[in-house]
């Protein structure tokens, strides 16, 4: 399978897996920062709950998109019950494959078009 088949697959993107991925995109966080990550990038549009949030994680792990991270912050900046995770090199592909993919479809709805009478 090519490289464009395997970013296919995954495309869309549903509104949270995106948010999450763009989360990741800005560097390795854990679940509770990436809920507020997403809250802040979206205006308060997507809200991801922390059940979703982590059965969405298990997901994208699964598929590739996402590791857990095994680093950690300094232990007085830390709390060990926290999971780390950030972003593979797929996982990078395919959240700018969809992002290219939202701004054709901005630009084309954006576009002029004459008006129908």
């Amino acid at each position: 399978m090519d490289s464009s088949s395997i970013l296919r697959r995954h495309l869309p993107l549903k509104a949270d897996v995106l948010m999450i991925l763009l989360a990741l995109r800005d560097g390795e966080r854990h679940g509770y920062a990436i809920m507020q990550d997403a809250s802040l990038r979206s205006e308060g549009a997507v809200r991801l709950q922390p059940g979703a949030l982590y059965r969405t994680l298990k997901r994208l792990v699964d598929d590739g998109l996402v590791v857990e991270s095994a680093r950690r912050p300094a232990p007085e900046r830390d709390d060990e019950r926290r999971r780390y995770y950030r972003l593979t090199p797929l996982g990078g592909r395919v959240v700018a494959a969809e992002m290219d993919r939202l701004a054709r479809l901005v630009a084309g709805a954006s576009g002029a078009r004459p008006r129908l009478a």
